[in-house]
């Protein structure tokens, strides 16, 4: 079969499928008009491919897996050198959480000796990067019920990045939206009672989410990720650069797409009004999908990701 059979069958790219192949994992026939030739054994590898990046495990560290079931075994790892593949990951996934720790630990403590040079502190900063306990979980009250199937409107909004961005004029293929109320930041309070409106903590932590599983959603299509909240794009820009993303963010502080798809919003103290958490799949100009209410936000791009997998475009 050609790859854009194994492609369709599989819900993986032409692009991913030839760098599979770059990485020797996949070594399909050649024709003698040089097209790919595959089969249902290349269909297997890939299945075997997906599951392992499903659990974290990188795609150029599929090869002993790969090898197992080339061997003739009936799972990817059957065999020793896969279950050491496991412990290596497991063994570097505990290196990088004593590093990360370490890290956070330096970088919380240089983040308060900064910030409080430039202003009075009363009180320890808020890390906007971890969330309370026992925050109030929201319910579906219906509000986005109404979204899936609409097209977007002719609207342009200014970006953090300083450009403009058409909505109905988004790239082919899938775009991923998350709306959100407002990003904290360290030198700044959030609004009184913000911890007990469901829904309203996680800002940060959403955005840092995205960030981490960016590569993760290009890798299942999608051909771009926005955040949008009411605040100005100044606002924004420094949120971007201090989190590090690698997207930009739109910034609709007249809430024209509100007004426009009928979104949800709610009020806060000093804020009368934001918007309500919520996420738009986009595809080819039209809403195909809804996360609608959402929590945890510090998990919600993998749940974004869990569902592209499942539900691969065609």
């Amino acid at each position: 079969m050609q790859i854009s059979e194994v492609a369709r069958r599989t819900g993986v790219t032409t692009k991913a499928l030839r760098y599979y192949e770059g990485l020797g994992l996949l070594e399909p026939r050649r024709l003698s008009n040089g097209y790919r030739d595959y089969d249902e054994g290349h269909l297997r590898l890939v299945a075997e491919i997906r599951d392992l990046a499903a659990t974290g495990i990188a795609i150029r560290d599929a090869m002993p897996f790969v090898d197992c079931i080339a061997q003739g075994h009936e799972h990817g790892d059957d065999c020793v050198s896969s279950l050491v593949a496991y412990r290596d990951n497991i063994a570097e996934i505990d290196r990088a959480i004593g590093v990360l720790q370490e890290r956070r630990a330096r970088l919380i403590d240089r983040l308060e000796k900064s910030a409080s040079r430039t202003f009075t502190k009363e009180k320890t900063m808020t890390d906007h990067t971890r969330l309370p306990d026992n925050l109030p979980v929201p319910t579906d009250d219906g509000a986005a019920a109404h979204l899936p199937g609409v097209v977007l409107p002719e609207l342009s909004l200014p970006t953090s990045d300083g450009r403009r961005v058409q909505l109905s004029q988004l790239d082919v293929g899938r775009t991923v939206i998350y709306l959100y109320p407002l990003t904290g930041r360290p030198d700044a309070d959030l609004p009184d009672g913000w911890d007990s409106i469901p829904g309203a903590r996680g800002c940060t932590s959403e955005a840092c989410d995205f960030r981490d599983h960016y590569d993760d959603l290009h890798a299942e299509g999608v051909t771009a990720v926005w955040g949008l909240s009411s605040q100005d794009t100044a606002y924004q820009a420094e949120v971007v650069d201090r989190l590090r993303l690698p997207f930009a963010m739109i910034s609709d502080e007249n809430f024209e797409l509100e007004r426009a798809l009928g979104l949800p919003t709610f009020s806060a103290d000093g804020q009368p009004r934001l918007y309500r958490r919520l996420t738009l799949v986009v595809r080819d100009g039209s809403i195909e999908h809804v996360f609608y209410p959402i929590f945890p936000p510090n998990t919600h791009a993998q749940q974004v990701l869990d569902w592209l997998r499942a539900n691969p475009a065609k």
